[in-house]
């Protein structure tokens, strides 16, 4: 893969190279993309992972990083 090189202006200087993005465009493919159903293997499983959703998007109680002082 080749970088994209950059030249930019900093501040105090004349121009300097910057990387550009290291990334590779696309979007998943396949008939598996979005089904989260099939890849959890047992109904304790699914559970757990709407329990966890649903506590992140409506919970008053959370944790860490994810606290607000003000709620939305």
């Amino acid at each position: 893969m080749e970088y994209k090189i950059e030249k930019k202006k900093a501040p105090g200087r004349e121009e300097v190279e910057v990387l550009g993005a290291t990334f590779e465009e696309g979007k998943p493919e396949g008939e598996d993309v979005g089904k989260w159903r099939q890849k959890l293997e047992s109904r304790e499983d699914k559970l757990k992972y709407l329990k966890s959703g649903e506590r992140y998007w409506f919970s008053e109680d959370w944790f860490g990083s994810e606290k607000r002082k003000n709620p939305a």
